[in-house]
């Protein structure tokens, strides 16, 4: 047994079928008077439902939350929280509303609660992150970290089965990373390891029956554990290929994690026997997820998100600008191979 040093995150979760009807019974507990509802264009009308639930303790709503947190959207935000008073911020769906809610937190100190519709898994994170100029910044603050998530599975029975594809490759990507992370623990294998299984069980389930709550559920309590990971742990490649893709060429999120991660845990299996061992995917667990996401009718090459071959040196140059902890030694060669392999769709190899 190696020596280890193991932190919990201060976290309080609400989980089940129905679990939003308990929502204003977390704003009371918090103390909570004025929370201003955060959600993307595309959620609104689940925003202002859960606001119109907490009656005269919303202060209002503003569905502007936009993939990678543009500067431009966490100033808005940041402003209007001011102007209203805002003793709080309640981020209704994926990451996107999640990220903007730790913008605001970031800026005035104001608690967070989640409500995610997703698998993103940033609700159990204290990572934030602001894009600007085309690069996208992240770091930790404990201030950011939500106080309390409402995991309601009935809340992602109308995510369309290849956004839940993504979105829990996604948060696989975050499990994959947490195994060889150097500042892992046994407990976080634990998580990791439990996460990336009811996911694999429960997306085909998905992609078979969007309406099976079970399943869905099912990929809520991975989504939590793979989030619990990223919260715990540094990670490493895959997550700075992901962010250097998304800063510069605003490709979509999950999908391009979708993309990426088997090209990435490709790369650095060799240097984590261990960690490939753990994941309970085979032999080829990198192979395993390509296969799986091909099954599944996700994308496979960056080219289909909008990537092109001149994007290859411009993303190499920012990974290699400043690199996060890798198991295996990160070079100008091996990225720019990942990259061109990711861009073709082409299997992946180490």
């Amino acid at each position: 047994m190696r020596s280890f040093t193991h932190t919990a995150l201060p976290m309080r979760v609400v989980f089940g079928p129905g679990s939003l009807a308990r929502l204003p019974e977390e704003v009371v507990a918090l103390g909570l008077t004025r929370v201003l509802v955060l959600c993307s264009p595309e959620q609104e009308e689940t925003g202002r439902m859960v606001a119109a639930a907490l009656g005269d303790r919303a202060a209002g709503v503003l569905a502007e939350a936009r993939m990678h947190v543009p500067v431009e959207v966490a100033h808005r935000a940041q402003a209007l929280a001011a102007e209203l008073g805002a003793d709080g911020c309640l981020a209704v769906g994926g990451g996107s509303a999640v990220g903007l809610g730790k913008a605001i937190a970031l800026e005035h100190g104001l608690p967070v609660l989640a409500v995610p519709t997703t698998y993103a898994g940033s609700e159990m994170t204290p990572v934030w992150g602001l894009t600007a100029d085309g690069l996208k910044k992240t770091g930790r603050d404990p201030r950011v970290l939500p106080v309390s998530v409402v995991y309601d599975p009935e809340l992602t029975l109308t995510l369309p089965v290849a956004m839940s594809v993504t979105s829990g490759m996604n948060a696989i990507a975050h499990a994959v990373e947490g195994l060889y992370a150097p500042d892992g623990t046994p407990i976080v294998s634990l998580m990791a390891a439990e996460g990336v299984r009811a996911l694999v069980s429960a997306l085909p389930r998905i992609a078979a029956e969007p309406a099976d709550l079970e399943a869905r559920g099912d990929a809520q309590y991975g989504a939590w554990l793979c989030g619990a990971v990223l919260g715990a742990t540094t990670m490493s490649l895959h997550h700075k290929l992901c962010h250097a893709l998304g800063g510069t060429l605003d490709l979509p999120h999950a999908p391009t994690h979708t993309v990426v991660l088997p090209h990435a845990l490709a790369f650095n299996a060799p240097a984590v026997p261990d960690a490939v061992a753990a994941l309970g995917l085979g032999a080829d667990p990198a192979r395993a997820l390509w296969d799986l996401a091909g099954e599944l009718g996700a994308p496979r090459s960056l080219a289909e998100l909008g990537m092109a071959e001149a994007d290859v040196d411009v993303v190499a140059d920012q990974v290699l600008a400043s690199p996060y902890a890798n198991p295996r030694p990160v070079t100008r060669d091996g990225v720019t191979a990942l990259l061109h392999r990711a861009l073709a769709g082409e299997p992946p190899t180490a």
